[in-house]
């Protein structure tokens, strides 16, 4: 797993052993960060469950001003701390790092004061999907965007998923119930 594109480009991340983490492949981030194009340079990015911080480094490392990662595991955060350093070193260093901060929590911690984000990658178990998601994007994700702000949540391939007063853009990946894909998301009208 590196970095796949921008400043940093193929710069390795570190991710913790096990299955409790499923950092995004480097295909479906590729696939994501070509479908938004120039959208990223300059934006304020959240990236939420964000395990090693795969999503929002590679935006920083195409140019994102700042944001702000989100995970609450130990074993993600120690990973997601140390892919941090070594990617802003990459972009700049001390002045590009200081824009970007790490919140040691669950990603209910989150209040509408934290954004507005201009990009919100969202990537969390999938089995918290099916159960939790609208919710999730009711309560958390829709007051945290910018009006004209973008979700990218990545899911199982197979799940189809619509949130009132949002329009998915953009699907990418695979069909298939294990399978990776990513919607993204922007507010309806």
């Amino acid at each position: 797993m590196r970095i796949t594109g921008g400043k940093a480009r193929g710069i390795p991340l570190k991710a913790p052993g096990g299955r409790a983490t499923r950092p995004a492949t480097d295909q479906m981030r590729e696939a994501v960060f070509s479908s938004l194009g120039a959208g990223v340079d300059g934006a304020r990015v959240a990236d939420l469950f964000a395990g090693t911080g795969a999503y929002g480094l590679e935006a920083m490392s195409r140019g994102a001003a700042g944001g702000l990662f989100v995970e609450n595991s130990g074993d993600a955060l120690a990973c997601l701390r140390s892919n941090l350093q070594a990617v802003s070193k990459s972009c700049g260093g001390e002045s590009v790092a200081g824009n970007w901060s790490v919140l040691a929590s669950k990603v209910y911690a989150l209040g509408a004061t934290q954004g507005p984000f201009d990009l919100i990658f969202v990537d969390p178990p999938y089995a918290l999907i099916e159960a939790k998601i609208q919710d999730i994007f009711g309560e958390i994700i829709a007051p945290l965007v910018a009006p004209d702000g973008r979700v990218c949540l990545e899911m199982p391939g197979a799940l189809e998923v619509d949130f009132p007063g949002w329009e998915c853009i953009r699907r990418l990946g695979k069909s298939g119930k294990d399978k990776p894909s990513a919607g993204i998301y922007r507010r309806a009208g």
